[in-house]
């Protein structure tokens, strides 16, 4: 290895419309001897969504501690049980009526990381409360070249009536950075692949991206002739990085492109462009893209919506034709009830595949990229027979660069969920005295 060359943690590779950052090198510590040095590799967050509740019992562990088996539900985290937290007894309140009658599905993702009422309007005059997110991205957001990243496999909806007179708004955003300003997520691949890696200047892009189209090359194909300058002064170790990071953007790269060129398919069942017309291909896609936004510090915070809260998608490919809100309301019918385990578990597996890219990843001094991520992982709805919003589905992985105790099963008792968003917080260096119906910050971690 060699650290001749010193390289700030900013360096990008430049090019016309194209601005890759690069993942974490051993020319940007500052020495050998420092590569442990704490806060020389940065902590990031993110929290990913799955819709309607889970079949508790397959999901539940029977023990508590570190001597935990997995459940049937949790079974594709097998290989990653030491990196990650299963969390019981903690509550979302404010996702309950409370007076407001009905719309527990827009209320549970309104609440999810805000942990705040959302008034029952489908009008313009929404509110809600800034949530975890946005609170990181105001403070640290100036870090890197995007603030905050939001993702989901659904268009976002920032008004209309949708669950029981509760806007759209509230059902389809899980990001908020006022009480009154959902952060929309974007959905399709392409688009968030152009955030990522495009250097903001609105005509190079557009130019960028012509070229691009008319003559079937890579973006980094621009970057290119940087990238073989930095390569020449880097040490084996980095220079193989590197590479192999460049790989992987292009592998992803062609992936979108070869997903626009899909024929398009009759009006009656319409597909936006860059959208993967399967959805575990979607999701997986998109999982990708928030790990390649970790790796390169391109931002440390980012949300991901898998589907919203309320969603009646089926799942034909795992064996479940019926829609699963549909479903979700089983009243304790055996069959209905294992097609919901079934959903439950491919979720899971979706998960385990971004868990398991962010572990293979490796920092500067050699530990996974997942160490240094804080990924909750859950709903807003425990039960979706009874839409409860008690003891809720919540997995916590990596942090333990951060000091969070991975490897373990542990209960609390009707705590409010954003305890742990406060004690997320405080490791990402973020002062926050509240946080929605906070009452203090988790100390057990």
């Amino acid at each position: 290895m060699s650290f001749g060359m010193q390289l700030s943690r900013r360096t990008f590779l430049r090019g016309l419309g194209t601005s890759i950052a690069l993942p974490a090198l051993e020319a940007m510590l500052p020495a050998p001897s420092f590569a442990k040095k704490a806060g020389a590799i940065p902590l990031r967050m993110g929290f990913a969504y799955v819709p309607n509740g889970v079949i508790m019992p397959q999901w539940t562990p029977e023990k508590l501690g570190s001597q935990f088996a997995l459940p049937t539900t949790l079974q594709p985290l097998n290989g990653l049980q030491d990196k990650l937290q299963v969390l019981g007894g903690l509550d979302q309140d404010k996702a309950k009526a409370n007076g407001d009658g009905a719309g527990d599905h827009a209320r549970a993702n309104a609440t999810f990381l805000t942990g705040c009422q959302a008034k029952k309007t489908a009008g313009a005059d929404i509110r809600i409360g800034i949530s975890v997110d946005q609170v990181a991205a105001a403070k640290i957001g100036s870090l890197t070249k995007l603030p905050s990243l939001e993702l989901s496999c659904d268009k976002s909806r920032r008004s209309g009536k949708c669950d029981s007179g509760y806007s759209c708004a509230y059902q389809f955003n899980l990001s908020w950075k006022s009480d009154s300003l959902p952060m929309a997520p974007e959905a399709n691949p392409r688009e968030v692949f152009d955030r990522l890696f495009g250097n903001g200047v609105r005509s190079e892009e557009a130019e960028s991206k012509e070229r691009r189209l008319r003559h079937e090359r890579s973006i980094l194909d621009f970057a290119l002739q940087d990238a073989k300058r930095l390569q020449s002064k880097l040490g084996y170790t980095d220079k193989a990085k590197v590479e192999e990071y460049l790989e992987a953007v292009r592998d992803l790269e062609k992936r979108i492109e070869r997903t626009d060129k899909i024929e398009k398919p009759r009006p009656k069942y319409p597909r936006p462009d860059g959208v993967p017309s399967k959805y575990e291909d979607h999701i997986r896609m998109m999982f990708d893209l928030m790990a390649l936004a970790f790796q390169t510090d391109t931002t440390r915070i980012s949300t991901f919506l898998l589907a919203h809260d309320g969603s009646n998608r089926s799942f034909k490919d795992i064996g479940v034709a019926e829609g699963h809100h549909s479903i979700s309301h089983h009243r304790n019918d055996e069959k209905k009830i294992d097609k919901l385990a079934k959903i439950d578990r491919f979720y899971v597996q979706q998960f385990s595949y971004f868990l398991n890219k962010l572990n293979k990843a490796k920092e500067a001094d050699g530990s996974s990229l997942l160490d240094h991520c804080m990924i909750v992982y859950g709903s807003g709805i425990s039960d979706g027979n009874r839409h409860n919003h008690e003891d809720l589905p919540v997995l916590l992985a990596g942090g333990s660069a951060a000091g969070l105790k991975t490897g373990r099963h542990k209960r609390f008792d009707g705590i409010p969920m954003t305890n742990l968003y406060l004690s997320l917080l405080e490791r990402m260096s973020v002062e926050a005295e509240a946080l929605g119906d906070s009452t203090g910050k988790l100390a057990d971690i």
